[in-house]
């Protein structure tokens, strides 16, 4: 519902101002659910949605704003976000280790007390920020009404092909991801491992899996560029091919429960390729990342992140009702679809030299 609307007034009313507003959401989201009413939960629920599309928006357009107006190369952009990824898998793991010792000392409540504190502890860091804007030159925004950015980002969306295509393929592969993410404890507590599936450790081991793939994201591009395709199009290759191992990686369960005679001896196999996607997921955070600041221009960057979510949401609703619905190995199917439809998709984007688009503008 937020969607459409927050990412251009994420562009108007400034990048660090809407960071600054989701800190403080969350603050009051994780406070909520000290309550016991229900309504209050539910408008922590609400809050919550505002506080997802800021967090998928305004950060990202923040940065990649600011690396340009400091004049850093483009080809840094690529390692910033390969650090964002390590850096995700890496503190995913610790928040699990930190919000069980939370837990076991204060309580179910203990990981939102965390929470806050870690929250508090952003906001200071953001509040250190410089501001930036969906503008192209300097004070341009103090003049350029919400509605002209909303209109602005759903245009351009629309009459641009490389960035529907990004949205596009970035919904599919988020969305499958997602549906994964619905389905991977289920999946394996229903093969009843020997003495029982250690979800905590195999979290871990999910978490460190994203963090390889955020350390192999640089190797592949460079891979890439080398010996595969010119340098302006390893990025959109690179991500053709994630998604290509995504697609395989999910065939593997779609396989092994499909076959009732050989599903119980597929524990090893199925958790291996559960390694992979995850390791993928490290790889496609970079290289999606990448490929947005090279297509969506930088003062409509909020707007259009949060449009991307309108097909992203539609495929995660779709995805989690067919867990309910559908057979494991039948999802399965379905998710490794979508990351094929992916991969077909973004290979689209692999243009001649003289036609790539950096930043909204063609080059040669």
């Amino acid at each position: 519902i937020f969607a459409p609307f927050l990412g251009s007034a994420v562009d108007k009313f400034g990048r660090k101002k809407s960071c600054i507003v989701y800190c403080v959401l969350e603050i009051i989201i994780n406070t909520l659910e000290h309550s016991t009413n229900f309504h209050l939960l539910l408008l922590g629920r609400v809050l919550g949605g505002i506080s997802t599309n800021l967090l998928f928006s305004a950060f990202e357009s923040w940065m990649t704003t600011e690396h340009r107006h400091r004049g850093f190369p483009d080809s840094w952009l690529a390692r910033t976000y390969s650090a964002a990824s390590i850096g995700n898998g890496t503190m995913a793991i610790l928040a699990g280790v930190i919000a069980q010792v939370m837990e076991d000392k204060l309580g179910h409540i203990g990981p939102f007390q965390g929470a806050i504190a870690l929250t508090v502890l952003a906001l200071i860091l953001v509040s250190r920020w410089e501001e930036n804007y969906g503008e192209k030159q300097e004070g341009e925004h103090s003049k350029s009404s919400l509605y002209h950015q909303f209109t602005e980002g759903w245009k351009a969306t629309l009459t641009d092909s490389h960035i529907w295509r990004i949205g596009m393929t970035q919904s599919l592969s988020e969305g499958a991801m997602y549906t994964f993410v619905f389905m991977w404890v289920p999946t394996l507590l229903s093969m009843d491992p020997p003495g029982g599936l250690p979800t905590g450790a195999v979290f871990s081991a999910l978490m460190m899996a994203v963090t390889i793939g955020g350390l192999l994201f640089q190797p592949l591009e460079t891979f890439v560029s080398n010996y595969m395709v010119s340098e302006s199009n390893a990025s959109e290759l690179s991500a053709s091919l994630i998604y290509i191992l995504a697609a395989s990686s999910m065939a593997v369960p779609a396989y092994c429960l499909s076959n009732a005679s050989s599903s119980a001896h597929c524990f090893e196999d199925i958790l291996a390729a559960f390694m992979v996607i995850e390791m993928c997921v490290g790889l496609f955070m970079p290289v999606a990342g990448t490929l947005r600041s090279k297509y969506v221009p930088d003062n409509l960057q909020g707007g259009i992140l949060n449009i991307f979510r309108l097909p992203l949401n539609a495929v995660v609703v779709a995805g989690t009702h067919a867990t309910d619905v559908m057979e494991p190995a039948n999802v399965f199917v379905l998710v490794s679809g979508c990351f094929l439809a992916a991969a077909l998709l973004q290979a689209t984007l692999i243009t001649k030299p003289a036609e790539v688009v950096a930043n909204g503008k063609k080059t040669n």
